[in-house]
């Protein structure tokens, strides 16, 4: 692994970057990445946009997230592990794609790296970067292990619900906000159950009450749903609407789940790479949610999901990356690169010499 490319690694987690706070870690990039051959520049919204090679060539798209969750972990190195916030999510994946498109060589190809704001929210950065770009291929930097590649990621609904009753004694049979919330939260569960296929957790819809509280006059909860390929969000809504009865209903988010088809040409070239770094890739579908939701519908290109770190360490107070696997990922995902533009490239020469 070279010093330089673990340097830029240690001084990106060293940059706190909190979602709606990265702008320290945007502007460091910007000055950064042009020591490493990109143009570079700051969007509306304040994405990092770092590009390479011509305009008129084909593009290849790699975008990673700068923000994480707001808590902090010390950033200390012991051994071949780098603790830190973001290492894992996502500052370990973006590193490996701006050290990847640094060093690959292809040829007429135009790379741009993006580092996105508010992934962690609600996909600000990346829903912005569909107004002005449109590339051939592309891969989202997340934490799936230097040998797997991801195919998919679950969607997500989040429902805030808000409800009022009469104030009551505690001995009245009449029904109490708080037994409101939890009679609408108990529906939603047996709702989810009864649309779960098969065993795997990514074909099931998953709720979870990430908040919640109240009183007999007065409750509130929120409802973050994660949904499967193919989850009737119309059906879904018409039944929360019902379920809510007189409370007062809000969804705040409503991305699609997205699977990527395993043919395409990036999730081949990240096998291919895998293979030749002596592993057997793994095909990974992820319950989460991830910037592929936002871009991949919009672009329909071939797209993967790549990058080094474990994803049971995101968002945890042990949050840390092999440095070992973080240069292995770099190989890998340098090889995927050069692969691709040879494959982007060859149709523009035959055309160029009259070949059909």
């Amino acid at each position: 692994m070279s010093t330089r490319a673990e340097s830029l690694l240690r001084r990106m987690v060293d940059i706190p970057s909190p979602s709606g706070e990265e702008a320290e870690l945007a502007a460091f990039l910007a000055r950064e990445l042009k020591d490493w051959g990109f143009e570079t520049h700051l969007d509306e919204v304040g994405n990092v946009i770092a590009g390479r090679g011509p305009d008129s060539g084909p593009t290849i798209m790699l975008i990673g997230h700068m923000d994480t969750v707001p808590s902090q972990v010390e950033v200390r190195r012991e051994g071949t592990l780098l603790y830190g916030r973001g290492t894992v999510d996502a500052k370990g994946p973006l590193a490996t794609m701006i050290c990847a498109a640094a060093a690959a060589d292809v040829g007429p190809v135009r790379l741009v790296v993006a580092g996105v704001v508010e992934e962690e929210t609600f996909g600000r950065g990346a829903t912005h970067l569909l107004e002005g770009h449109r590339p051939d291929v592309a891969f989202v930097g997340e934490p799936n292990g230097w040998s797997g590649v991801g195919i998919g990621y679950k969607g997500r609904v989040v429902v805030r619900y808000d409800v009022r009753r009469p104030a009551v004694h505690t001995a009245s049979p009449e029904e109490k906000a708080t037994e409101a919330a939890a009679a609408f939260w108990n529906k939603v569960v047996a709702y989810c159950e009864a649309r779960a296929e098969g065993t795997r957790a990514f074909d099931r819809p998953v709720p979870t009450l990430t908040e919640m509280g109240g009183t007999i006059e007065e409750a509130s909860m929120t409802v973050a749903c994660r949904t499967p390929p193919g989850f009737d969000l119309a059906e879904f809504e018409r039944f929360l609407a019902d379920a809510a009865g007189d409370a007062v209903l809000k969804i705040d988010d409503r991305t699609p789940a997205v699977r990527v088809d395993t043919r395409g040409a990036a999730v081949r070239a990240l096998c291919s790479a895998i293979r030749a770094q002596g592993a057997r890739p793994t095909l990974k579908l992820k319950t989460g949610t991830a910037d592929l939701n936002i871009v991949e519908p919009h672009w329909n290109v071939p797209m993967a999901v790549y990058g080094p770190g474990d994803s049971a360490l995101d968002h945890t107070d042990r949050e840390h990356i092999d440095l070992t696997e973080y240069a292995k990922a770099v190989e890998v995902l340098r090889h995927a690169l050069e692969t691709l533009a040879g494959e982007l490239v060859q149709p523009e020469e035959a055309a160029a010499a009259g070949v059909r």
